[in-house]
């Protein structure tokens, strides 16, 4: 699933009449990379949630035949769910067996096609979350990882990177609503359930236009 619903307050003007995910960067639209990149490790079926100027991204990529794959959307109109309550929306659409989550409005080159996903989330974990080194704007990090697990502990922390294997069992006592689904992973960590990995290769979150505008330029100034 890519969460594509924000309305990207931090990067207007540019999002008051283009979505995020359609920034272009480097000739081609943010969220293409993601749908390339899922494609080429043999994801065949892509669910994405709009929201904010959705019809733009569902006239953009069509039902995803150009990217040898299927395209899917959950709509949520004018009522943005967030990271929690869009991908439950979207659960009819994702199946009973575990799908990675990736957030829209990040650029990078973790190897999707390395992950087992049938081995991962492991029997009886609700997640498996991608962590990077914490990025000058996010210095405190967000959660321990240690010996593969993904805990609230104090002490050294790294950055969640917003992609993650989430079984939909971690879903299992919500309901239709807006929420993050930050709480429910925590939740999920309490009770020894989250596994992880630390990503040390290329991660950039874009939330501003100097982010994009810097990422875009370094892109284009990368030899072939």
């Amino acid at each position: 699933m890519i969460l594509a619903a924000g309305r990207g307050e931090r990067m207007r003007p540019l999002t008051d009449a283009r979505p995020k995910p359609l920034a272009m960067l480097a000739g081609k639209p943010l969220i293409e990379y993601h749908v390339e990149r899922l494609a080429a490790a043999g994801v065949r079926r892509v669910v994405i949630n709009l929201a904010w100027l959705g019809s733009q991204i569902r006239q953009q990529l069509g039902a995803g035949e150009r990217f040898g794959l299927e395209i899917l959307y959950s709509d949520e109109g004018n009522a943005v769910l967030g990271t929690g309550g869009g991908v439950y929306r979207a659960l009819p659409l994702l199946g009973a067996e575990p799908f990675w989550m990736v957030s829209a409005d990040l650029y990078t080159e973790y190897p999707f096609a390395l992950h087992d996903r049938t081995a991962s989330p492991a029997a009886g974990d609700l997640a498996h979350l991608v962590m990077v080194d914490n990025p000058d704007f996010h210095p405190k990090g967000d959660f321990c990882l240690e010996g593969g697990r993904v805990t609230e502990a104090m002490g050294s922390r790294l950055t969640y990177a917003s992609l993650a294997i989430i079984h939909p069992r971690l879903f299992v006592n919500c309901g239709a609503g807006a929420y993050s689904i930050v709480p429910l992973l925590q939740e999920a960590m309490r009770g020894g359930q989250v596994s992880g990995e630390r990503f040390e290769g290329c991660w950039h979150n874009i939330g501003t236009v100097n982010q994009l505008s810097a990422l875009h330029t370094a892109l284009m100034r990368a030899p072939l």
